[in-house]
């Protein structure tokens, strides 16, 4: 693909961050960057074009008939013989544009995939899958790449639903590494909207234009305040401008939410390199190279051992580590009220049980946090 994560350079806590929605506005530099440059709305992103329903109308309903909705939608795009998307990482289209180039990076064919499926009426979600990191540069900028996935199809049957339809099913355009177990979570459509926007914005910084990456990037902010690999895109965008104080507090204010986010760590060590603060951008380096070793929820299957042994105090500090690195993971905060209720500190549990809904991207995952929310209340009354 995939979705751009964006550094300047890699080289080479904890306190839980309460977590609250980001307030961005202050962050932006309009003026810099001349007029602003127009941005599709989601809805565009997502839109399908003429040609589209007419094959919607004709060969995926046609294959539909046959074999149920959600695999006559697979069958047809993605089969040898019919309209055979590929995968091109090159550039990320939006649905239209996958449609008309035959191709797509995974977040492209997610997009074209799930606005078909909703067209057709089955429900979709979409997930950040975590992966091994894989860095290329262009430009004199480093990209980090992610990876997305989407599963069609709903969990509860009904007497209207197809014996075919009752199994949900998820479509990932990338093969999976057999050596590397896949960890994913859930992500509402806001963020794939922001994702799309922030890769457009890392094409634009890969390509030089700054102006057009400003633009991007900040509307993938607005689009999706929690998603803060766009704070990164747009402290990289001040920092090419030559604007090192505008993206210090860029980088500083994401460090305020998230103290062990390496990405923007690293950015920062080259922004207080570049302003002379050699001492600070070793120190920074140094704790960079001390993080990078842990993959993705590594502290957090320590903390679950921990809970299994009931050693509460553990299982709170390995998940606050988690919480520093993703300050918005609903499970993370989640297990960590459950550690703080073994601790019986029922005031702090109720405060990550509260982030816990909020941050639930489904209203199943949301009732499940409700419920137990009520129940500490109950107890703490």
């Amino acid at each position: 693909m995939k979705n751009w994560l964006v550094g300047l350079l890699i080289v080479g806590l904890c306190g839980c961050a309460s977590a609250p929605l980001p307030q961005p506005e202050s962050l932006f530099h309009d003026s810099a960057f001349g007029p602003a440059q127009p941005v599709p709305a989601p809805a565009e992103i997502f839109a399908l074009s003429a040609p589209m329903r007419r094959y919607l109308e004709s060969d995926i309903a046609r294959e539909a008939r046959n074999k149920g909705r959600i695999h006559g939608l697979i069958d047809t795009l993605y089969t040898p013989g019919q309209l055979k998307l590929d995968y091109d990482a090159a550039y990320t289209r939006t649905a239209k544009e996958a449609f008309e180039a035959r191709a797509g990076n995974c977040l492209s064919l997610v997009i074209m995939t799930a606005a078909f499926a909703r067209e057709m009426g089955l429900p979709v979600r979409y997930h950040n899958v975590y992966t091994e990191e894989t860095w290329t540069r262009s430009g004199g900028v480093l990209f980090a790449s992610g990876h997305v996935n989407l599963t069609m199809g709903s969990l509860h049957s009904s007497t209207r639903t197809r014996l075919g339809e009752m199994v949900p099913l998820t479509v990932d355009f990338v093969r999976p590494d057999p050596n590397f177990m896949q960890r994913a979570w859930e992500i509402g459509e806001d963020t794939i909207a922001a994702m799309f926007m922030n890769n457009r914005a890392a094409e634009a910084l890969a390509r030089g234009e700054t102006q057009t990456a400003y633009w991007w990037a900040r509307a993938a902010i607005l689009q999706d305040p929690k998603f803060f690999q766009g704070y990164n895109t747009l402290g990289v965008v001040y920092r090419r401008q030559g604007d090192l104080q505008q993206a210090e507090r860029v980088f500083q204010f994401v460090l305020s939410r998230e103290p062990g986010n390496i990405n923007v760590m690293s950015n920062l060590a080259v922004v207080m390199e570049s302003q002379g603060r050699a001492a600070e951008a070793t120190r920074m380096a140094r704790e960079v190279e001390r993080l990078r070793p842990f993959p993705p929820f590594h502290f957090f299957d320590l903390g679950m051992a921990a809970m299994k042994r009931q050693d509460y105090r553990e299982a709170r500090d390995l998940f606050l580590k988690e919480v520093d690195r993703a300050a918005y993971h609903a499970d993370f905060h989640f297990w960590l009220g459950a550690a703080y209720v073994g601790l019986n500190d029922l005031k702090r549990a109720q405060k990550h049980l509260s982030l816990a809904m909020e941050n639930s991207a489904t209203q199943r995952d949301h009732q499940i946090y409700a419920a137990k929310l009520d129940w500490i209340r109950a107890k703490g009354s």
